[in-house]
């Protein structure tokens, strides 16, 4: 698993991915810095306005309770980009990683698996309905989780364990559905769950990395097509035909 680990990084250094590493970060940068703010004005908002309708809503008893969670509000707002950059990522790489799924998976293949049939392309509507869907409900995990972390001071274990489970479950599938059916490509990685978790902490700490997380999808995608391959086995009947007759037969 390491060494598919050192082939994705080595992979997404390399002079043919560039061009697609750098459209990726862009489509990122855009989509943290618009949801970031989002989550900023959202924060502001409601330090402005909510304080006064809460204090309707239960009384001049809680005048103080209130002040003082518009303060914490208020301090949250003004963090609210770098915060909400950190918060989102996880959830960003699944969006871009389903815009370049295909380029990445491509030249993966063609470099390190060229005696076989290359999958094939995702539809875009498919890719990014998947990648959406996981987008959602890594929000929807982080939200359940944030009082915890909140409350228990774990925040950075719950946070990797979620993005280990939520990234290792993605990319697995993306990279599967070049050459399964979506129902065939869960059904394999909840048969080699355990394994795909274990990918997943290796994506977990990439996207844990500030800057070079921005790289998440091109290494995450790349990962796990190895990874793919690996847990697939010996598969002749993705062998080209005109390398049939050189490869040997177990």
């Amino acid at each position: 698993m390491l060494d598919a680990a050192v082939k994705a990084i080595s992979q997404i250094l390399s002079p043919p991915m560039r061009s697609i590493l750098w459209r990726s970060i862009g489509l990122a940068l855009v989509l943290i810095t618009v949801l970031a703010i989002g989550l900023q004005r959202l924060l502001s908002w409601f330090a402005v306005n909510g304080e006064a309708w809460l204090e309707a809503l239960l009384g001049p008893g809680f005048h103080t309770s209130i002040n003082i969670l518009a303060w914490i509000v208020s301090i949250a707002a003004g963090l609210g980009i770098v915060l909400g950059g950190i918060f989102l990522m996880p959830a960003i790489t699944s969006l871009v990683a389903s815009v370049f799924v295909d380029e990445v998976a491509e030249h993966v293949e063609r470099e390190h698996y060229p005696a076989e049939q290359p999958g094939t392309a995702l539809p875009l509507g498919v890719a990014i309905s998947d990648g959406t869907r996981t987008a959602l409900l890594t929000l929807l995990v982080y939200l359940i989780a944030l009082p915890f972390v909140l409350l228990l001071g774990t925040g950075f274990l719950i946070f990797f364990i979620a993005t280990a489970w939520l990234l290792g479950r993605e990319y697995f599938q993306l990279a599967a559905m070049r050459f399964r059916s979506p129902a065939e490509a869960r059904a394999m990685r909840k048969h080699h769950a355990a394994t795909v978790f274990t990918a997943g902490l290796f994506i977990a700490a990439f996207v844990s990395i500030p800057i070079v997380n921005l790289a998440t999808p091109l290494f995450g995608m790349a990962f796990m097509v190895h990874m793919h391959k690996r847990l697939s086995g010996p598969r002749p009947e993705l062998i080209e035909p005109a390398r049939k007759g050189s490869v040997p037969v177990a």
